[in-house]
Parts: C-alpha cells; sequence; structure tokens
C-alpha cells in the first residue's frame, strides 16, 4: 500500500483526505491511501515517516509551510526561492530515507489568476505573511504584478491592517486573504479591512476553501467584487502534488 497524506494542525478544515480519495475511486486507483496526521509540533515527522514504510509522500498545510523545510535533503529551486514547501516525496533506500520539498500552491495560484490580464490585477494587497503568502507573492512577481504585504502588526515590509485606508484600496485591484480566518469552524471571520471601500472594480481571491464562500468572500460580493475561492486553488495544487509523487524523473 502506498500512503500519502496531510501533515499540519489542525486539520478538521482540510477536504484533502475527501479528494484524494474521491480521486482514487473514480479513476479506479488501487493501493493508494491518502491519510491526515495531525502533528501538534513539526518535530513529530521524523517520526511519522520513520515509523511507517508505506508513506511516500505528504501534503504539507498551515503551520509548517516554512518550518518543514529544515527536514528536507533536497528542495526544489522555485521552492527555495518561495520559502514554504507544501508537498513531500519520500523515497526509501533500505533504512535511508531521502525527502524532497516542493510548492504546489505555486501552481494552484496561478491557474487561479490565469482568466485575469496581469494589467487587470495591478496593485494588490496581500493578506498574511506565512507560508501561503509567499506563494502568492511569488507568483505576483512572476506576473508583474505589484503587491503590498498586509500583518496584524506593522514590521518592515509590511503594513498593519490599520494602515488600510481610502487612499490605499482606490489604487488596489487585487486583495488575497492567505491567512486562516474565515476557515471552518470560525466562518463568521474575515480579515479586518474596511469592506465599505470596496467597489466593483476590487477582485478578491480567498485560499481558504472551507467553506467555499467565505465571509470574506461574501462582504466583497455584497461591495459588487469579482470572487475567487479557493477552490481550484486547491485542486490545481492536488493534481500537481499527485504528479510530483508519481513522476520518477522529479
Amino acid at each position: 500500500m502506498r500512503k500519502l497524506g496531510l501533515i499540519g494542525y489542525p486539520l478538521g478544515h482540510s477536504f484533502s483526505g475527501k479528494y484524494f480519495s474521491e480521486k482514487f475511486r473514480k479513476e479506479k486507483i488501487a493501493g493508494c491511501s491518502y491519510i491526515n496526521y495531525p502533528l501538534t509540533s513539526i518535530d513529530q515527522l521524523p517520526g511519522l515517516i520513520g515509523s511507517d514504510s508505506e508513506i511516500c509522500g505528504l501534503n504539507v498545510t498551515i503551520p509548517y509551510k516554512t518550518a518543514v523545510i529544515r527536514y528536507l535533503d533536497n528542495i526544489d529551486p522555485e521552492a527555495e526561492k518561495v520559502g514554504a514547501v507544501n508537498v513531500l516525496k519520500i523515497r526509501r533506500s533500505g533504512s535511508r530515507v531521502h525527502i524532497s520539498g516542493f510548492n504546489s500552491d505555486i501552481y494552484g495560484i496561478q491557474d487561479s489568476l490565469a482568466p485575469f490580464n496581469p494589467q487587470d490585477l495591478q496593485n494588490a494587497l496581500v493578506l498574511g505573511t506565512g507560508g501561503s503568502s509567499k506563494a502568492v507573492c511569488h507568483v505576483l512577481s512572476k506576473i508583474n504584478v505589484f503587491y503590498t504585504l498586509v500583518s496584524r502588526s506593522e514590521k518592515p515590509g509590511c503594513l498593519s491592517y490599520s494602515g488600510i485606508n481610502e487612499d490605499l484600496l482606490g489604487g488596489i485591484r487585487l486583495i488575497v486573504n492567505t491567512t486562516p480566518a474565515g476557515m471552518s469552524p470560525d466562518i463568521e471571520g474575515k480579515p479586518d479591512i474596511r469592506y465599505e471601500l470596496l467597489t466593483d472594480k476590487h477582485i478578491l481571491f480567498d485560499l481558504v476553501y472551507n467553506p467555499e464562500k467565505t465571509a470574506f468572500l461574501k462582504a466583497g460580493e455584497e461591495r459588487g467584487c469579482k470572487i475567487l475561492t479557493g477552490l481550484k486553488m486547491l485542486y490545481s495544487q492536488a493534481e500537481r502534488s499527485w504528479e510530483i509523487w508519481n513522476d520518477p524523473g522529479i
């Protein structure tokens, strides 16, 4: 049995197990399972991999996309440039275990933004500074979209939420939520921005996919904004993960 799975904490919000179980059933893929492994500390990763020789691939979610890097034997150059990893490919040779790290979030974000002309996305606010934020910023840089990072507290290179004023929002086209705000079970939560200043010129993109339409997106939709849910990103990054796990050349 090939065991694939997801590490992070908590994992009650995740759809990955359901997605891959459905994929295995629909595509008649035998000999594979996908399991959630809630790790309260990333330090538990070596023990998990060492305890089960059938584990050959893992997805990584909040809060370990950056912390997991120290356990890698090698990292894909683009994931290294981003500074975050959400896919582990695990190879075994006798007692030797080799762990490679990749970032499939990049592909999911690219696919989600592909319908838009990059000129229509100028400029962008990226809410949050974690591993998913790093992937978003990387993609925006690739398509030459200027962005501003927003954090709960003001720090070098970041605005605080209180710094998002009318003048700033007037020049913004894309707002991306990379934080867990609004994720089930806290479905009423949303980033602390001034929603009354949003217009039909804004595009809101939420990486949270459970629920599909978050409070952040609903608030934007009420103001006439275009909205992008996190489901397309989820599906795209999951399929890229599957390609990585199954391509012997990677």
